[in-house]
């Protein structure tokens, strides 16, 4: 299988792991066990809303997920949220109780937004 730049695999036992460069691998494999690519998604078809919302603000560019706040609870949350700019990635790592925003100090030109949830998996706005 060959991997694509940013390509994100999931690691059952330890959580996420991202590809940053493309390579040719039989397979992905992480703790012993084959990962799983995740695919984004991006439409929204439940209450919980995950579609990253790109905005320009004074400080940058402002990442938020969901059209109504994603909850941020122990057992459900946004693990990171990225900002992909062609071949830059800027990333936020989020913990329980965080909001579900993230404001990178930068001004980009194709912006793509992009958060990982512990449950729901990848999501690309």
């Amino acid at each position: 299988m060959a991997t694509k730049k940013f390509d994100v695999f999931q690691c059952h036992k330890d959580g996420f792991v991202e590809i940053l460069a493309g390579a040719e691998c039989d397979q992905m494999a992480c703790c012993g066990e084959p990962m799983t690519l995740l695919e984004e998604q991006t439409a929204d078809s439940t209450t919980e809303k995950h579609v990253p919302i790109i905005e320009d603000v004074p400080e940058g560019t402002k990442v938020t997920v969901g059209s109504v706040p994603h909850p941020m609870l122990d057992k459900h949350y946004i693990m990171a949220i990225e900002l992909i700019d062609g071949d830059m990635l800027y990333r936020k790592y989020l913990k329980p109780g965080d909001a579900p925003e993230a404001v990178f100090p930068v001004k980009v030109q194709n912006p793509i937004a992009r958060e990982i949830c512990n449950i729901h998996g990848l999501w690309r706005g």
